[in-house]
């Protein structure tokens, strides 16, 4: 595929990495220009570019980037685009985000919001990236790690349950966007490297 990295830190930088082993054709972004990506870009094979070469071409798109700097992010750019929001919203980092506050909205859809006409996707925000990096295994493997995805769009959420797949992790449905406070910081399954009944269960046990 064509994958656009929006955000090139802990999980962006090694997701273009990965990606880019497995032979997809990725371009990075970050809000400091191609210029600072150049040592990524050759490390990788990947392509960098400004915000706009990054999504316009790509069939799916991830951003991970701080919570706080989604608002800035061009909504019209994303129309029509899967697009894989790996974020996690940090209040210490990212500031009083009223509605994710009193968690009356996920962050996902909080995201969804600001990308009207994206098709969004939660997924790769539960695990540490050098794990994202170093931990994937085949299908079968019995260490293998599960990952929460949880979209609105059951095409979108197919295309990176496979990508996750891909990656040598077991996908699990996790739910609808507005359910994907169950993956969020401070629940079961973040962070926790659980197996797919592992997740399963985690996400039923998560409380608002």
């Amino acid at each position: 595929m064509k994958i656009g990295i929006v955000g090139s830190g802990h999980i962006g930088g090694t997701l273009t990495r990965r990606l880019t082993a497995l032979g997809h054709e990725v371009t990075v972004t970050n809000s400091r220009g191609p210029q600072s990506l150049t040592g990524l870009a050759a490390e990788t094979g990947a392509a960098a570019g400004t915000l706009d070469e990054t999504v316009q071409g790509a069939e799916l798109v991830v951003v991970a980037v701080p919570v706080k700097a989604v608002p800035d992010l061009p909504a019209a750019l994303f129309d029509g685009k899967v697009v894989v929001d790996a974020d996690n919203y940090y209040p210490e980092r990212d500031g009083d985000i009223a509605e994710l506050l009193d968690r009356s909205l996920s962050s996902s859809r909080w995201t969804a919001e600001h990308l009207k006409g994206a098709r969004v996707v939660k997924a790769f925000n539960t695990i540490q990236a050098p794990h994202l990096m170093d931990n994937g295994r085949p299908a079968g493997s019995p260490d293998r790690i599960a990952l929460p995805v949880a979209g609105d769009d059951a095409q979108a959420k197919q295309v990176v349950m496979e990508l996750v797949e891909e990656l040598g992790f077991d996908p699990v449905d996790g739910g609808t966007l507005d359910e994907s406070w169950r993956q969020q910081p401070d629940t079961p399954v973040y962070g926790a490297d659980r197996d797919a009944d592992g997740v399963r269960q985690g996400l039923a046990q998560a409380r608002p």
